[in-house]
C-alpha cells in the first residue's frame, strides 16, 4: 500500500495512535492475544468506528472474525510512529525541570535515548548530574552529529527559548519537543510540540471551576 501523506492526516488521529499503542501495551500484559475495535475503542472511551478510521489512514490491519492480532498491530502502530528503532535525544536546560526529565526512566522504554545534556550556565557547565555531565552549547553541533540526534527537548527560561530553537536547528536537529513557557518558530520542515504546564493546569481548572458554577437564571427583561 502507498504510504500515506503526512500533511492528509489529522492531527487527533496521529495523537490517538499514541494512546491505541499505550492500551495495546496494556492489554498485552494481560495476555491479550487478540482485540477487536469495539474493545479497543471502549477501553479509550472512543467509538469502534474511530478507532477503525484512525487506522485505516495507515494500512488495512485486522481479520474479519478474529479481530486485531495484539502483537501485529503493536509492531505496526511502533513502525508507524517510528519508535521500533532507538532514537538518541539531547536535552538542552539542567534546571529543576530538565533533572527531572533526566532522572525519567520511561523514555527508554518507549525507544528514546536521552544522550546528552547542555546548558548555557556557567554554574552548570561540566557538572555532573546523575549520569550527565552538562555540556556547553558550544558543544552543540559536534555531539548532535556524533550521535546522529536528530530529536531534542528544551526545558529553558522562556527568553531564551527562540535562540536555543534556532541553534537546534541550525545544528540539525529536526524535532523538537519544547517545554519552555513560551512559543517559538521553527522552519515548515521541523516538527515541534510544546508542553506548556501552567497551560494544562489552567485547562484543568477551567475544567474543576466550569463543572462548580450553577448555571445562572437569565432575567426577563422583556428584550
Amino acid at each position: 500500500m502507498e504510504q500515506p501523506r503526512p500533511d492528509l492526516i489529522p492531527n487527533p488521529a496521529v495523537r490517538r495512535l499514541s494512546l491505541y499503542l499505550r492500551q495495546l501495551e496494556s492489554f498485552k500484559r494481560k495476555d491479550r492475544r487478540t482485540i477487536s475495535s469495539k474493545q479497543l475503542g471502549e477501553s479509550l472511551n472512543l467509538t469502534d468506528a474511530q478507532v477503525r478510521k484512525d487506522l485505516a489512514y495507515f494500512g488495512q490491519f485486522g481479520n474479519p472474525g478474529i479481530g486485531y492480532r495484539v502483537d501485529d498491530l503493536i509492531a505496526q502502530v511502533k513502525k508507524i510512529l517510528g519508535t521500533d528503532k532507538v532514537w538518541n535525544v539531547l536535552l538542552v536546560g539542567s534546571g529543576n525541570l530538565g533533572r527531572a526529565l533526566m532522572a525519567y526512566k520511561g523514555f527508554n522504554a518507549k525507544g528514546f535515548r536521552l544522550t546528552a545534556v547542555f546548558d548555557a550556565s556557567p554554574q552548570l557547565v561540566n557538572k555532573k548530574i546523575g549520569s550527565f555531565n552538562v555540556q556547553p552549547m558550544t558543544e552543540l553541533e559536534a555531539t548532535i552529529q556524533k550521535n546522529q540526534i536528530r530529536l531534542a527537548m528544551i526545558a529553558v527560561p522562556a527568553d531564551n527559548a527562540q535562540d536555543v530553537v534556532d541553534q537546534l536547528v541550525a545544528a540539525g536537529i529536526r524535532g523538537i519537543l519544547n517545554f519552555a513557557p513560551t512559543s517559538v518558530n521553527v522552519p515548515p520542515n521541523i516538527a515541534l510540540t510544546a508542553v506548556d504546564l501552567s497551560v494544562q493546569l489552567e485547562q484543568l481548572s477551567f475544567q474543576v471551576n466550569f463543572a462548580g458554577m450553577a448555571p445562572t437564571p437569565l432575567s426577563d427583561t422583556g428584550s
